[in-house]
């Protein structure tokens, strides 16, 4: 596949609404308030912002700007039924971006809506368990053969065409199918589960497929969180793995015009997180060790981490989108599954590297 980057921002807004469409004694349709993110994704035509580097703040600008008129107002004044998906298309109409991909309101932490051109959800919802386990089939020596414990993330994401419906699946028909699978997994040691023997992320993620999907028909993907910065999503037959890892750097953008504050040495935290495509090892239960890929990426890493991004060499200048491809080069080779690179500058705000299946959205 072509390589395809997007630039993303998020805005967080306050606000209130009730949705009137729901039926009654659903707790949304009593007035309640939320603390919003919108969240944009556009594939950008070069030359858009004022100069290479640029981009990110532009479109946080832009998306600051639509949703102002929304910051602590009832929403139902703009939007009659302030849905998340009906929030998402009124967005869309305010934004004049060039390559606009999709629009998302995650109206909590965890849960959402992103829509794109063609009135297609992506809705998701996020649940957490703690629990134990171990993997038998490990190399001796490998620390995931210890008995140890996680809390785990599970998000479970639901893809529909609306047709100008104004909401797809309730968030609460999520929750109601997720709590018999909660009460299985919740304080659980998983290798006691009948099918979870072997239970790593990849292993666990087609458990929950195969017992939800028959309830759903429109899941599309599980994600498993087995820590904060690695996971597994499973669609039914592909496999897609990430490793997550931040860096603290300095940087200045020689492109910038003179005057400009970013034009001075400053620096970010950024978080890079490497998306990864194998076929399932029969044996291990997984597709790429997690250890291995952050092993694997740490030569490119320590060259970010606590450096200069400017003076790199190789590198024209240290903007997110020539950063990205500097760090894609050298992992041709040591990381042939890796098919996308995101990489945040900023809460919600960076540049995304697709060269094969983009998979699902993650929350940021």
């Amino acid at each position: 596949m072509s390589d395809r980057l997007y630039t993303v921002a998020a805005v967080p807004f306050e606000a209130a609404r009730h949705v009137a469409i729901l039926p009654t004694g659903h707790r949304a349709r009593r007035l309640h308030g939320h603390s919003f993110l919108a969240r944009v994704r556009a594939m950008l035509p070069a030359g858009w912002a004022p100069f290479p580097g640029a981009e990110l703040d532009a479109l946080a600008d832009q998306l600051a700007a639509a949703v102002a008129p929304l910051d602590y107002h009832l929403l139902n004044e703009h939007v009659p039924v302030p849905t998340d998906e009906n929030l998402a298309r009124w967005l869309w109409q305010q934004l004049d971006v060039p390559g606009l991909a999709t629009v998302g309101i995650h109206s909590t932490h965890d849960q959402g809506a992103d829509l794109d051109a063609q009135d297609h959800a992506h809705l998701w919802r996020r649940f957490r368990f703690e629990a134990a386990h171990q993997l038998p089939n490990v190399p001796a020596g490998h620390p995931c053969g210890r008995l140890h414990g996680h809390g785990f993330e599970v998000i479970l994401h639901a893809d529909q065409d609306l047709q100008d419906l104004d909401m797809g699946v309730d968030f609460e028909q999520l929750d109601a199918l997720w709590a018999p699978v909660q009460a299985e997994l919740h304080y659980r040691c998983l290798n006691d589960i009948p099918g979870l023997t072997n239970p790593t992320s990849e292993l666990l993620a087609a458990w929950l497929w195969q017992r939800l999907k028959p309830r759903l028909p429109a899941l599309s993907w599980v994600t498993v969180y087995e820590t904060v910065s690695a996971g597994c999503h499973f669609d039914g037959q592909h496999y897609r793995i990430w490793k997550e890892q931040r860096f603290e750097s300095a940087l200045c953008l020689t492109r910038a015009p003179v005057g400009d504050p970013r034009r001075r040495l400053h620096g970010h935290s950024y978080r890079i997180r490497l998306h990864l495509t194998a076929p399932l090892d029969a044996v291990l239960g997984w597709t790429v060790d997690y250890g291995d890929v952050k092993e694997l990426f740490q030569p490119v890493y320590r060259q970010l981490d606590h450096q200069r991004l400017d003076r790199l060499p190789d590198l024209a200048a240290a903007d997110p989108t020539s950063l990205l491809h500097w760090i894609r080069a050298p992992l041709r080779e040591c990381l042939p599954q890796l098919d996308r690179l995101d990489l945040y500058q900023t809460p919600g705000g960076g540049v995304l590297l697709c060269w094969g299946v983009e998979g699902p959205a993650l929350p940021g």
